[in-house]
């Protein structure tokens, strides 16, 4: 007989949903038939897969080894998880921590998730100094993981979320989606800017390239979008640094909608010049974006900010 202890990360899931992660190599026929037959209890009565998990529950699964191993899957270490000193590429900055969430500033050149088996990206690292500081078990990560909120274009820098726990991870995940959390960006345009403007459009894109295209009229697969921006400062009569206020968040929406209107972000190669970046990679050997997510705003009046990249100061 194995017990668990139903703790805050897996509370507010249904019951099944968490046999799911246990046993994840059972297929539902057999939990719903050990549920049945009480070889799987919740405090220590009947269930059937549907009852709501709370922090406290008690979970009881009279199984054999065998079983318990053959379903359960491969047991996880917690060296799967932690990143070999040789292929750390970047240090966590974290820039707020509670028991829920966490709050890093992103570098230039980290992924915010894999895009291929073996790439560290942010939510490896999260993963890596979690466990490192005793937050989490490898045990605990059979049934939840924690992960990122939000997304950034690996060279975009700037503020991640991360949730730590599910709590977290649903709050964040609400706030992100009901807009009810304000998102700035910092970024160099090319051109003059003078005054503030909100501008609108629909954004369309195509897979294949991963490349988004701004529409003026709305099309069938195209989303709306809309952007706010304010001039901070000009530089030498040809650049503006803007802060970018990100109202609806859309795949590459920023750099896109900016270039759209003629003020393409600097050193961005798929939407910017492709001279000036050049000339810029030659002078200050800047590579990437100059764009960053700069300051989040919570609807409880919490600010967090991200201080800008040393490039930004090159103009």
């Amino acid at each position: 007989m194995k017990e668990y202890k139903i703790g805050k990360n897996e509370a507010n899931q249904r019951f099944d949903k968490y046999l799911h992660k246990l046993l994840k190599e059972a297929g539902s026929g057999f939990l719903y038939k050990m549920l049945r037959k009480k070889n799987i209890t919740l405090n220590g009565k009947k269930a059937d897969g549907t009852e709501k998990l709370k922090e406290g529950d008690v979970v009881k699964l009279f199984l054999s080894d065998e079983t318990f191993q053959k379903f359960s899957g491969e047991t996880i270490l917690a060296t799967e998880f932690l990143i070999p000193e040789a292929k750390r590429e970047f240090e966590l900055s974290i820039l707020y921590e509670d028991d829920d969430i966490l709050i890093i500033n992103k570098p230039k050149g980290m992924l915010s998730q894999k895009s291929s088996p073996s790439d560290f990206s942010a939510n490896e690292y999260i993963l890596d100094y979690l466990l490192r500081t005793n937050q989490v078990t490898a045990e605990e990560l059979k049934t939840f993981r924690p992960s990122i909120c939000n997304r950034l274009d690996r060279n975009t820098s700037g503020l991640l979320i991360a949730g730590k726990s599910l709590k977290g991870l649903q709050n964040m995940a609400e706030q992100l989606k009901s807009r009810s959390m304000k998102k700035y960006y910092r970024c160099i345009v090319k051109g003059t800017v003078t005054k503030p403007q909100k501008i609108s459009g629909y954004l369309l894109k195509d897979e294949k390239t991963n490349q988004v295209t701004v529409l003026k009229e709305n099309s069938d697969k195209a989303k709306y979008i809309e952007t706010e921006y304010q001039p901070i400062m000009q530089y030498q009569g040809k650049y503006t640094l803007l802060e970018v206020h990100l109202i609806t968040g859309r795949s590459h929406q920023i750099r896109a909608h900016l270039a759209s209107i003629g003020n393409p972000i600097l050193g961005d190669e798929k939407y910017g010049n492709h001279a000036l970046n050049q000339e810029l990679a030659k002078r200050f050997s800047i590579k990437g974006q100059l764009l960053h997510a700069y300051r989040l705003e919570f609807p409880d009046g919490f600010i967090v900010t991200a201080p800008l990249p040393e490039e930004f100061s090159y103009f």
